[in-house]
């Protein structure tokens, strides 16, 4: 059980750093503006994906917030994911930006996984 514990907290970590990576970029980088009006979405869209982003972030990092709301954070974060692929797929941009999401849908699930074996099932070590 250590070892699931060790792969929860490891995917756990880079999926909250690399959301957290994600707002301040959407927040501070002037080059996100374009490149969401390339993929065909408004600047508004940037701004709440940038909120929620962080919200699910904090969400699935903070050990005391209830399960449920952790389901719809995982949730929330498959659906962005989802959604990057087919919009960057859409847009004709190149493989890495369709790749990127997917390889965050696994973390996301590898993530999911373990939390469901390590902390909702509470086996003893």
């Amino acid at each position: 059980m250590k070892t699931q514990k060790i792969i929860y907290r490891i995917f756990t970590s880079l999926l909250v750093l690399v959301m957290i990576a994600n707002v301040v970029n959407y927040f501070i980088n002037p080059a996100m503006k374009p490149i969401f009006v390339h993929i065909g979405f408004p600047n508004w869209f940037r701004v709440e994906l940038g909120v929620f982003k962080l919200l699910g972030a904090l969400t699935i990092a903070i050990p005391s917030i209830p399960s449920r709301l952790k389901e719809w954070a995982y949730f929330g974060f498959f659906l962005s994911f989802f959604s990057a692929m087919l919009a960057h797929y859409n847009a004709g941009d190149p493989a890495f930006n369709i790749i990127f999401p997917f390889v965050m849908i696994i973390i996301l699930i590898v993530s999911y996984v373990t939390y469901h074996k390590v902390v909702l099932e509470k086996t003893p070590d």
